[in-house]
C-alpha cells in the first residue's frame, strides 16, 4: 500500500453564522473537510447556548482542512471576504452579536500576511473592513446538528451571499 503523502493546511474563518460560511466554502475544489465550531473565547467546551448568550467570547467559525495543491490559502481568504460582509461589526444580516463577528484566525505568519494584504486591497477599494486578525487557538467543534446544516436540512443561507470583490 502506498503511503498518503498529501500535504494539508488548515484555515479558520469566522464570518457570521457558520452554516453559511460552511456552505459557500465547501464549494471550492481541494476542500478535504470543513467543520463548524467555536473559537476565540475563554471557556473550554462551549455549547451553542453559551456562545449565543455572549458569555464565552467565542465566534462561530469554520475550520477547513484543504489540499494546497488544489486550492491555496489566498483563494480561500478571497472567498471568505466575498461571502460575508467584512464591513459589518458583530453581525451578518439579521444575525447580530459578537459571536457573528468577522475574524480570521491565522495559523502562521504567511496566512496573516495574505489576510493583511487582502484587507488592504479592500480598503483601497473604499470598503471599511472591520475583520479582525487573530492567532488561531483551540477550535471547539459545534454540536452535530450544526455540521453540514444545509445538506441535512435543505434550503440556502440567508445571511450570506456571494459578492465579487477581487
Amino acid at each position: 500500500m502506498k503511503p498518503d503523502t498529501t500535504m494539508t493546511e488548515t484555515a479558520i474563518f469566522a464570518g457570521g453564522c457558520f452554516w453559511g460560511v460552511e456552505y459557500y466554502m465547501k464549494q471550492l475544489p481541494g476542500i478535504l473537510s470543513i467543520e463548524s465550531g467555536y473559537t476565540g473565547g475563554h471557556v473550554d467546551f462551549p455549547t451553542y447556548g453559551e456562545v449565543k448568550s455572549h458569555t464565552t467570547g467565542h465566534a462561530e467559525a469554520v475550520r477547513i482542512v484543504f489540499d494546497p495543491s488544489k486550492v491555496d490559502y489566498e483563494t480561500l481568504a478571497k472567498r471568505f471576504f466575498e461571502i460575508h460582509d467584512p464591513c459589518q461589526t458583530d453581525g451578518q444580516g439579521y444575525d447580530i452579536g459578537p459571536q457573528y463577528r468577522s475574524e480570521i484566525f491565522y495559523a502562521d505568519e504567511r496566512q496573516k500576511a495574505i489576510a493583511e494584504r487582502l484587507i488592504a486591497c479592500l480598503r483601497d477599494k473604499g470598503l471599511p473592513v472591520v475583520t479582525r486578525l487573530t492567532p488561531a487557538t483551540i477550535f471547539w467543534p459545534a454540536e452535530d446538528y450544526h455540521q453540514d446544516y444545509f445538506e441535512k436540512n435543505g434550503g440556502l443561507p440567508d445571511c450570506h451571499r456571494y459578492v465579487k470583490r477581487f
